[in-house]
């Protein structure tokens, strides 16, 4: 029997936790967002989406589904306040993880990845954070809260090392600077003939994956709280997650901040796409 409200659509063989190596976390929150809201519509906007999604994989010339992907039910927002949502975030993803299984988390604003990172940081050692996004997300506080989407950097950087791929929007604030060589931006992506290099050299044996949408160009995902021009395209992050899944091993991921959008379905598709891709390339390697 095909499910059709749990990721890629699944039947019960595939989906079942007890026995499925991947868990789809959706996260539907958005308290903090300061421009489009609607973030917290994106988990379920790319589960729905991603019932059309091919579960063949021609990199690798099989089914990444089949090593089992289950999804569980969202995680409510809590009404208490970001610093509380910090803390329910960090000990769902404890007890996931301490089932032995990898995490996708489905967002929601980018405010949700320092708890994920916590969490994750305590069962990998050398951990460290490819962040993909169109802004810094540096700022130590923004609208009184050390716990807004445009703070979440600040928080991962205090617990684990990171790396920034894709950025183009800066505050000019005192993290950017103190940070610079850890922030890639988006005109040295395409210009540096030796970016691979930087980038792996930045991240340690274990990587966690945040992706802000936004990093993408509008073209691409249209669908975010806060777009910019001149994103990376759809084929260069595919060679980004490919070039850290041949040289890192990757061990838990988020893709946040779709605010979906009636008519543009295929911000939502390409959404859904992202995340099977990832979870692929964290299991599986090209022939």
């Amino acid at each position: 029997m095909i499910v059709p409200f749990n990721f890629l659509g699944l039947p019960d063989q595939l989906s079942n936790y007890a026995t499925a190596k991947v868990a789809v976390l959706p996260i539907p929150y958005d308290l903090t967002l300061s421009y489009q809201s609607g973030a917290r519509l994106g988990p379920q906007a790319i589960i729905d989406a991603s019932r059309q999604v091919e579960t063949y994989d021609d990199d690798f010339s099989l089914e990444p589904c089949e090593i089992g992907i289950a999804t569980l039910p969202e995680l409510e927002q809590v009404a208490a306040g970001p610093e509380s949502m910090q803390t329910a975030i960090y000990k769902t993803c404890q007890k996931i993880l301490a089932d032995n299984k990898y995490i996708m988390v489905l967002g929601g604003e980018h405010s949700i990845t320092p708890a994920i990172v916590k969490a994750h940081a305590e069962k990998f050692e050398k951990l460290s954070v490819l962040h993909i996004d169109a802004h810094s997300d540096l700022r130590d506080s923004y609208q009184e809260s050390r716990y807004s989407h445009a703070c979440a950097m600040s928080r991962v950087a205090e617990i684990v090392p990171f790396m920034s791929v894709g950025i183009r929007s800066f505050k000019g604030g005192e993290n950017e600077i103190k940070y610079r060589d850890r922030i890639v931006k988006m005109s040295e992506f395409r210009n540096n003939p030796k970016i691979y290099q930087k980038i792996l050299a930045g991240l340690s044996e274990n990587v966690y994956i945040t992706i802000d949408l936004d990093g993408f160009d509008p073209a691409v995902i249209p669908s975010v709280g806060t777009p910019e021009p001149g994103g990376l395209s759809w084929d260069e992050m595919m060679e980004l997650i490919r070039q850290i899944s041949l040289n890192k091993k990757i061990v838990g991921a988020d893709i946040v901040e779709l605010s979906p959008r009636p008519g543009l379905n295929y911000a939502d598709f390409t959404a859904a796409k992202l995340a099977y891709k990832v979870i692929a390339r964290s299991f599986f390697k090209e022939k």
